[in-house]
């Protein structure tokens, strides 16, 4: 692997997940003869940067020893990546031997496309669809779907295609899309940064693809847990900013206020009856968080 002089830079983040991270490590070694480097960002609570470095030398560890989320951390490693094609991949994943391949294949097709996704599929079960491409946004819930989730590779078609956004779990985009449209913005702190990011490349004029023939198996939610506070939270405040930040007019006014009147107090009850009250407060204190705060940084403590 010659990192001096990558095809493809690969930046990942580490928080408390060693594990998770040299099982990723482990299995890009099936992908060495593509010359890439990998950039691990750790901001760990007790920093696991010494031991990764120890057992993996020539991966670039780089520590982050203030936590200011994902977006921040995939910054701090774009700014260090060297090659012109750059991809955010996420520690709980695997990834099978030459499936990056595809990927550079079809961001290489056309001077338009900005960034590509692959095929998700669960860790678990390996023929359970995760992500096989995103619909577009609702209009004014901000709630979209991932086209095959939860179904078998054996139910869809395998057909690359647009989408409106890429999934954050593994995302090859260009260089010059940062020069254009800027890096993933830092204001959500978890969850939906990459959706206003995918949507800041399409008004920038790039076309964002889905590419089949490229796998990776993923562990979701492992650093955060699948319903936990900390991720209704961050969803419930991140809808809003999204409104916030990229609807306008009437849109935004409706948008923001269904999203605080009606959305927000349901899925505080609908916590609140399942029993679950740590996740109905946290869907509370997102409304008043945005209220407060709106798009300034706020932190789930």
């Amino acid at each position: 692997m010659k990192s001096y002089n990558p095809e493809l830079s690969i930046v990942t983040i580490n928080y408390n997940g060693y594990a998770d991270t040299c099982d990723l490590i482990e299995s890009l070694k099936e992908n060495e003869t593509l010359p890439y480097e990998l950039i691990v960002v750790d901001n760990s609570i007790q920093s696991e940067t010494q031991k990764i470095k120890e057992k993996y030398p020539h991966v670039n560890c780089i520590r982050s020893d203030k936590n200011e989320g994902f977006a921040a951390a995939c910054n701090l490693g774009i700014r260090e990546a060297k090659a012109d094609l750059i991809m955010l991949l996420n520690n709980d994943a695997l990834v099978p031997k030459n499936s990056f391949i595809h990927l550079i294949e079809r961001i290489n097709s056309d001077s338009s496309i900005g960034a590509v996704s692959p095929k998700i599929l669960s860790y678990e079960k390996p023929h359970k669809i995760q992500f096989a491409g995103y619909t577009e946004l609702s209009t004014y819930t901000i709630r979209n779907e991932a086209i095959g989730s939860n179904k078998l590779e054996t139910d869809i078609e395998d057909i690359a295609s647009l989408i409106p956004y890429c999934h954050g779990a593994c995302l090859l985009f260009k260089r010059e899309v940062v020069e254009k449209c800027g890096y993933l913005p830092e204001l959500y702190f978890l969850y939906y940064e990459e959706m206003d990011w995918c949507f800041s490349m399409r008004k920038g004029g790039y076309q964002l693809y889905y590419e089949p023939k490229s796998r990776v198996y993923h562990k979701e939610s492992s650093t955060v847990g699948l319903d936990s506070p900390l991720k209704v939270f961050y969803t419930t405040r991140n809808r809003m900013l999204f409104a916030q930040r990229n609807r306008f007019g009437i849109t935004k006014f409706i948008s923001i206020a269904y999203l605080l009147t009606i959305a927000t107090p349901r899925t505080f009850l609908l916590y609140l009856l399942k029993g679950k009250m740590p996740q109905a407060i946290a869907a509370m204190r997102a409304g008043f968080a945005f209220i407060r705060y709106g798009q300034k940084p706020n932190r789930y403590e």
